[in-house]
């Protein structure tokens, strides 16, 4: 693609980095068929090609956002599933960063659309908040249809809709018990913030299969949210700060008793601290230590798919294994849990169209209410014609999206993996009739 900055613009970094990206693009139109948006609407502005169109005029401009820029860039998942498609290579993630934190700089909202995602940056990323806010949500969720006639308020009935009917139980954190020596690993794991608040024991199940094959914990004092919900508000200068304490945090643990990864069992919040490199590459003070940092940080398939797990007798349980975006478009990983599944004796079914988005995509089941609904009933259409006894994907928030339209019950890949090799039976499953078992550890090796 040509373009036309002026050497004034690009003395931008920033403005250099996207100028770089769009001459990447040569039109070719292919990520239009693997765009959920363009799937679903039909608008070639709210397919990839559409967006860098518009981004471009924007940025080549130099102009604030208008309103239809907002509107389909707003609309974009950042799924990832253009970047795993385009045959020469365009940043689409960093394009389309830049053009949210331009839009949050130059562009001003209606009251409403500021007023609920100054909310959401202001509670999700704080797990007490968080837990607090979810307490009112359970009062409030009756009032859901009557937000829902409102345009301006369905993002309220849609977390309404979304906040969970039971409180998460809280997850021991005794479970884990001191490892062997030699140990054959020192992790630290990312807590998070949403997930420890709706599922806390995804961390407790990764913790105990850790702990069983002799790796050992560390939990590095200051460490927290990622920045990813505040990153794809645009929302730039909170997002840095989330990730220089993290930074800080690990990087303390690194230099003390050293890591050898830092897990992750959000693949949302993986796509964000492995991006750290990319995200402080301006600040001379953590370009270096985000660069550490980010080489570290291992989804928790990647980590266990080193420790030569061994393999299992069939469990006659079959999983319908959701890929969610961040995992296979974000990080390019898709066997890896598959065969871990596999591994540990599950029948492993993949649901059709299992590059497409399920709708979740951080908040935009929040912010985009009618293009999140249309995406999950496509997803859990697919998913329940595998006919599967569970479901297992490696993102809270795919798991909470595809939960609310599906019988089928949904967990954590390392949930099923903990207790296939000695852990409980994961809590969603335990309600479900199934009579199986974990069998003994089989002397054959993965």
């Amino acid at each position: 693609m040509q373009t036309s900055f002026t050497t004034e613009q690009l003395a931008d970094p920033n403005v250099a980095e996207s100028e770089k990206i769009l001459r990447r693009c040569v039109h070719c139109g292919f990520c239009t068929a693997t765009c959920p948006t363009y799937v679903t609407l039909g608008n070639e502005l709210d397919s990839p090609r559409g967006r860098i169109y518009l981004i471009k005029e924007m940025l080549e401009n130099g102009r604030p956002a208008d309103a239809e820029t907002v509107t389909h860039i707003d609309r974009c998942l950042s799924c990832l599933s253009c970047v795993t498609t385009c045959p020469s290579g365009v940043d689409y993630m960093h394009l389309v960063d830049h053009a949210r934190a331009h839009i949050e700089n130059t562009y001003r909202r209606p009251l409403a659309d500021r007023l609920i995602r100054s909310l959401l940056a202001a509670i999700l990323p704080y797990p007490a908040r968080f837990r607090a806010a979810l307490q009112l949500a359970r009062l409030g969720r009756p009032l859901a249809p009557v937000f829902a006639r409102v345009p301006a308020l369905a993002p309220i009935a849609a977390m309404l809709s979304l906040a969970p009917v039971r409180r998460a139980r809280t997850a021991a954190v005794t479970d884990p018990q001191p490892v062997s020596t030699p140990r054959r690993g020192r992790v630290a794991i990312l807590s998070g913030c949403a997930q420890s608040v709706l599922d806390p024991g995804i961390n407790a199940a990764t913790r105990r299969l850790l702990t069983r094959f002799d790796v050992e914990i560390v939990a590095p004092r200051g460490e927290g949210c990622c920045g990813a919900l505040v990153h794809h508000l645009g929302r730039e200068d909170e997002a840095l700060a989330f990730a220089r304490r993290n930074v800080d945090a690990w990087i303390g643990e690194i230099e003390g008793g050293g890591l050898d990864a830092i897990i992750i069992t959000a693949s949302g919040c993986g796509t964000t601290v492995k991006d750290y490199g990319h995200m402080l590459r301006l600040d001379p003070l953590y370009a270096d230590k985000a660069a550490r940092v980010s080489a570290l940080a291992r989804d928790i398939t990647e980590y266990l798919s080193t420790l030569d797990l061994p393999v299992l007798e069939s469990r006659r349980l079959s999983v319908a294994y959701h890929s969610a975006c961040s995992l296979q478009h974000g990080q390019r990983i898709t066997a890896l849990p598959k065969l871990l599944l596999k591994a540990a004796g599950f029948t492993v079914r993949d649901p059709a169209e299992g590059h497409l988005c399920c709708g979740s995509a951080g908040t935009y089941n929040i912010l985009q209410p009618e293009i999140s609904a249309q995406l999950k009933a496509r997803k859990v259409k697919n998913i329940d014609a595998t006919k599967a006894d569970v479901v297992a994907a490696g993102n809270i928030g795919c798991m909470t999206q595809i939960a609310t339209g599906t019988a089928i019950p949904v967990v954590h890949t390392v949930e099923l993996l903990d207790w296939a090799y000695g852990g409980p039976k994961p809590a969603k499953l335990a309600t479900s009739g199934r009579k199986d078992r974990a069998r003994p550890v089989a002397a054959a090796r993965v």
